[in-house]
């Protein structure tokens, strides 16, 4: 499913985020040390080789809400924008933070001249934020920086399975100007 809203070009699919060959950037929903681990992490970084750890290792460790670049070594992405998510119950206030790592994944994106970027579904896997909550976090976040986005101009979101793809598609089918 997809919408046009102030210029931008926002979209669901279900899919791979290490397969998003026509997004100039893919987010990585990271571990502090942006190192390579499970769900997104390990795709992304199985899918980028060694370099992208390496890379990583002089800008971490950084904290929920935070969202740091790098290039995008062997994926087909120049860049891949990295945000740590809050921990569900444990990391506080969990929408603030979350909404950050969409706020700045997007802040990053503009500041370096990036007009397409590809979104999972942030904390939503071993961090068990619960998806209806994250995706209205989600969509509230965007929703008040499209306006801002000068350079982005297509906000993809790559989601895991059917189900997230649905929840997902009901909150853009609301989204408006």
């Amino acid at each position: 499913m997809k919408k046009k809203i102030s210029g931008i070009t926002i979209e669901c699919i279900m899919g791979d985020i290490a397969a998003q060959k026509d997004m100039t950037a893919v987010v990585n929903a990271a571990n502090a040390q942006l190192r390579t681990g499970g769900g997104v992490a390990g795709a992304l970084h199985r899918a980028a080789g060694p370099g992208l750890e390496e890379e990583g290792r002089a800008l971490a460790p950084i904290k929920p809400g935070e969202a740091v670049i790098t290039g995008g070594h062997m994926l087909p992405n120049r860049y891949v924008i990295h945000c740590l998510g809050p921990v569900y119950g444990i990391d506080n206030p969990e929408d603030m933070l979350l909404g950050n790592c969409y706020g700045n994944a997007l802040q990053l994106a503009d500041q370096h001249r990036i007009d397409s970027i590809a979104f999972p579904a942030i904390s939503t896997g071993i961090f068990g934020y619960p998806i209806e909550e994250a995706t209205q976090v989600a969509f509230r976040t965007i929703k008040k920086f499209l306006s801002k986005l000068i350079y982005v101009k297509h906000i993809r979101f790559v989601l895991y399975d059917r189900s997230a793809l649905d929840i997902y598609e009901k909150y853009l089918e609301k989204l408006n100007e």
